[in-house]
């Protein structure tokens, strides 16, 4: 599976630009999602760095271990290949990148990097470049706040396996409720979720390559739910309990994400009303995602709603975040961010409630922000009737 070359080709043309805006000779690319993004290599993130070079007269070289260099041939990577032997090396990484930039009379140019680079590799760049002006620059993360149409293909495909692991996770639990087994544990359940997720990758694409992970999995069960960010424990599930099925899927590294709240058996008046509360924070927060509106402000009336409810002091994070080549990217659905929102953003929105001691519940939606209304890219059922497992 791969991208087209128009869309390769297109985003050269608009960072050439932006650069060109910044007075930059070129940039020099570290984040393995920005790699992916700029020239399609996929690779296996270790010790060893991946420099890209991506320079406003249009040369990009991708500087690789040796060890993946047929890896990256076999991709198709839409740039010049150089290779390093090893890490550290005799030879360092950087040494061999500052000999290719001299051979390219760049050895004083005025090099854009972005914020991801690390301290101590700006430090050994600095190093064996010392002519070099290194300034920081926004310029791939402002392309990628806007999904082209070949990546929102992506988007929508990931949008549909990441449905089907929510219908698989509550299949599990169904089926042991009819089978009278024991209800599965946390980790039981994460691993058939995200196991389900990436054999439908492998199933339905010849080409499988990621930045991260293909399928993402977080599972959180009665009071274990209460903490948005806690890991599926070996807690087994319980009838009467709130379970947050958090899942995340990727086809060619463009995310989403599904994720829904069930409760297993009869909903208490508790667990009703607090359901509902999300649950219309999470329609609210997903109608406001409209063109020429700020994060900021599409936070705030998606969270009042939460807070007019009596419940402010049960928010413990934001309404959401960008999605694109990784799981969680600019812009932030927060209240500190004023990124206006522009067609063609893709975002989450899943606001929650988090109730200590007793469960949380969270709604999140994948949505595309578009000239008309937003567009829900993950579309498995919201309601709490919907959402009931029966016990």
């Amino acid at each position: 599976m791969h991208l087209p070359v128009d869309f390769y080709d297109g985003v050269a043309a608009r960072l050439r630009s932006r650069l060109d805006d910044e007075g930059l000779d070129g940039v020099l690319v570290t984040h393995p999602a920005d790699v992916a993004y700029l020239v399609g290599f996929f690779y296996a993130v270790t010790e060893r760095p991946v420099y890209l070079w991506f320079g406003t007269d249009g040369a990009r070289l991708c500087l690789v271990p040796e060890l993946d260099r047929e890896y990256a041939a076999a991709q198709g990577i839409h740039a010049e290949v150089g290779t390093y032997f090893e890490y550290p090396g005799v030879v360092t990484p950087e040494q061999h990148l500052a000999a290719e930039l001299a051979r390219r009379g760049l050895s004083a140019a005025r090099v854009g990097v972005t914020g991801s680079l690390a301290h101590g590799s700006l430090e050994r760049l600095r190093a064996v470049l010392p002519a070099v002006r290194w300034e920081t620059t926004s310029a791939i993360a402002s392309l990628r706040l806007v999904k082209q149409p070949a990546e929102l293909v992506l988007h929508r495909q990931a949008a549909a396996i990441c449905d089907e692991m929510l219908a698989a996770g509550r299949g599990l639990v169904e089926d042991a409720i009819a089978s009278g087994r024991p209800l599965p544990t946390e980790g039981d359940l994460a691993r058939h979720v995200i196991g389900y997720g990436t054999d439908a990758m492998y199933s339905r694409y010849d080409r499988v390559l990621y930045t991260t992970k293909l399928a993402g999995g977080l599972v959180y069960a009665g009071p274990n739910s209460a903490h948005p960010h806690g890991l599926p424990s070996r807690r087994r599930l319980e009838r009467g309990d709130t379970v947050i099925l958090s899942l995340g899927a990727a086809v060619l590294s463009r995310f989403v994400e599904s994720e829904r709240t069930f409760v297993i058996g009869e909903p208490s008046d508790e667990q009703q009303r607090y359901f509902a509360v999300t649950r219309r924070a999470q329609e609210v927060g997903t109608d406001a995602m409209t063109v020429g509106r700020t994060c900021a402000s599409v936070n705030a009336e998606c969270l009042d709603v939460i807070r007019d409810a009596g419940l402010g002091q049960r928010l413990r994070h934001r309404q959401g975040h960008g999605i694109g080549v990784a799981q969680h990217e600019a812009p932030w659905v927060e209240d500190g961010d004023p990124t206006v929102l522009a067609a063609g953003m893709v975002l989450s929105s899943e606001p929650g409630v988090y109730v200590p001691g007793h469960g949380g519940y969270r709604i999140s939606d994948t949505v595309l922000v578009t000239d008309a209304v937003p567009e829900r890219l993950t579309q498995y059922p919201r309601t709490l009737e919907e959402n009931v497992i029966a016990a």
